[in-house]
């Protein structure tokens, strides 16, 4: 896709991606230097030689006070660096310590941004402002907010800054909350579970077959953030973005396993079953993950941008399992 220049000229729009060095910071930057834009990737450390695009390194953003230099003669900035949820806490307060990095870092780099003139300010959210789980009805951007733990909250109170900034300056900023994030290089909860998938033992999982849960490829979700920056229109506004086709935990597994080439007898625990065991050894939070549904409904974002996800989730996940098995 060709980029839609906001500056009016034939130059090459020029991008900030901060988090340039994570999972979607990485493809993203691939992605848009391969459109002819000149990608500047922000990186807490210097990165290896990297000659497709600029790379800086300015350690850690919450140390950062003043952002000007760094946004200065951008057309575009696109944030994804941020706290994430932490297995093993280690902040006294979590509450401060996710709020200092997602929301004082994403206001005072809009705040930069706004006035060194930026046309458009992508900021990458989570569905967890929205909660942890649905019941039958997929979230939309007319739900209220409902975050449950800091990581929701700190997104939640980084998007009203971005409401205030959005309301008072010229620069148009677009918030995507997106669900589980997979593709190649996948880590975290996604990369356990291929973990798990890629073996030949039965796994109590087939029996969740009644939950729905959304989810969003790598290929897609930099696909949707390019789209909104060549969009002709402004596009500013919040949005909630999945691949489209919602699966339970059961069909995840199927999918995985046959990816994987994995084929093992089933073992078919209900749902219910399952819930109880892990409540008795404190595991709620994960059975939940498993066995509950969390949808998305991304219908306004596909018509804001007349967006199509290129990838369906079997192409998807067939990629995110051909990656793991180059690394078996």
């Amino acid at each position: 896709m060709t980029p839609t220049l906001t500056n009016g000229t034939k130059s090459p729009m020029r991008i900030l991606v901060t988090g340039a060095g994570g999972f979607v910071g990485d493809a993203l930057c691939r992605r848009l230097s391969a459109s002819g834009c000149h990608v500047v990737g922000i990186f807490r450390e210097q990165p290896a030689a990297r000659d497709w695009m600029e790379a800086r390194a300015i350690g850690d953003l919450t140390q950062v006070r003043d952002f000007s230099s760094v946004v200065d003669g951008m057309d575009v900035v696109i944030h994804l660096a941020a706290r994430v949820h932490m297995m093993r806490e280690t902040a006294t307060d979590p509450d401060i310590a996710f709020r200092q990095a997602n929301r004082d870092v994403t206001q005072r780099l809009a705040e930069a941004a706004s006035k060194a003139g930026v046309a458009r300010f992508v900021f990458l959210s989570s569905v967890k402002v929205n909660g942890e789980q649905t019941s039958g009805v997929a979230f939309s951007e007319r739900d209220a907010p409902a975050p449950e733990d800091a990581y929701g909250r700190s997104k939640r109170d980084a998007e009203d800054a971005l409401q205030k900034i959005a309301a008072t300056t010229k620069m148009t900023i677009t918030t995507l909350r997106v669900p589980l994030v997979y593709g190649p290089s996948v880590r975290a909860n996604f990369a356990a579970l291929l973990r798990i998938c890629d073996t030949f033992l039965p796994l109590p999982l087939d029996g969740i077959t009644n939950n729905r849960r959304s989810l969003l490829f790598l290929g897609n979700l930099t696909h949707a953030i390019e789209a909104v920056i060549s969009a002709a229109a402004a596009g500013g506004g919040t949005f909630l973005l999945s691949d489209g086709e919602d699966m339970s935990t059961a069909e995840l597994v199927g999918h995985l396993r046959y990816s994987l080439n994995r084929h093992a007898p089933r073992l078919v625990i209900p749902a219910s079953v399952l819930e109880s065991m892990a409540a008795l050894v404190g595991k709620q939070a994960a059975a939940q993950r498993l066995c509950g549904s969390l949808q998305v409904d991304s219908t306004a974002f596909r018509q804001a941008f007349g967006w199509i996800p290129p990838f369906s989730p079997a192409q998807g996940i067939a990629a995110t399992a051909a990656a793991h098995c180059a690394t078996r």
